[in-house]
């Protein structure tokens, strides 16, 4: 009958809790700072305790270079998990940004929840507005699967960390702007068409006050055009968090 060392087993639980804590770190929701540290610690512990049996102990190395090689591996994991649909987050953020310049609320800002930082009130709406997204597709659990699914795919120690992981998550970083102005277009492309129609009455009837009409003319066009695009977000969001989840294992399969 064989026999596991007591060594064996708490490396084992470290390795899986090290992989859990980093997607804690870096996955939406999860790594809010809403959220007290004693529950992400509290969840982080129960998740190791619930994961270790899926992929069982796993053999020590002998020098320390080894342990610290396989613990930065682990919380590699947990970063590419987490990173692919926080980028997706921030974009929502960067949206927001480019619309409240848009619409005039660029000055106005409130306490974002997430990061507890002064943030303009539109790109705060935005975020939040994401998050509500996220929670409602039940994308956490997707984030929790694909963690659990990982200790079979990648066993702890197995992590290769290359020049293409490195490359391919910059990429990934890229599609914040792309995501951002996709988000923002409809307003952008709205505002746009209001700037130049306004240019147009401006030159043919000096005497209006286009400075100060403008800016109010824009505000309720841009909200306008943002609540009436509302009903499409939740189906834009998922294919943009489904591609981020791909990319994450796409970047789990090049660390094999």
């Amino acid at each position: 009958m064989e026999t596991l060392h007591l060594e064996t087993i708490v490396a084992a639980m470290m390795f899986a809790g090290l992989r859990i804590g980093g997607l804690m770190l870096f996955a939406p929701f999860l790594s809010s700072g809403s959220i007290p540290v004693q529950v992400k610690a509290g969840l982080t512990v129960a998740l190791t305790a619930l994961l270790y049996p899926v992929y069982g102990a796993v053999q020590l190395e002998s020098s320390g270079l080894g342990w610290m090689r396989i613990c930065v591996g682990e919380v590699v994991v947990g970063l590419l998990l987490g990173l692919t649909l926080q980028f997706i987050l921030e974009a929502a953020q960067m949206a927001g940004q480019i619309l409240g310049v848009q619409a005039g609320f660029s000055l106005v800002s409130i306490l974002d929840p997430q990061t507890q930082a002064d943030t303009p009130v539109i790109s705060t709406f935005i975020q939040l507005t994401t998050l509500l997204i996220f929670l409602e597709l039940n994308v956490h659990h997707w984030l929790l699967r694909g963690v659990a699914a990982s200790f079979v795919y990648l066993p702890p120690g197995s992590v290769i960390l290359t020049q293409r992981v490195a490359s391919s998550l910059l990429q990934a970083a890229g599609a914040i702007w792309l995501v951002g102005l996709q988000i923002a277009a409809p307003v952008v492309v709205a505002t746009l068409l209001i700037d130049v129609t306004l240019g147009f009455l401006a030159k043919s009837s000096p005497q209006i006050p286009i400075l100060f009409l403008g800016l109010s003319i824009k505000t309720v066009v841009a909200l306008t055009v943002l609540s009436g695009t509302l009903i499409l977000w939740p189906r834009v969001f998922e294919h943009h968090f489904a591609a981020g989840i791909s990319m994450g294992e796409r970047l789990l399969h090049l660390a094999k």
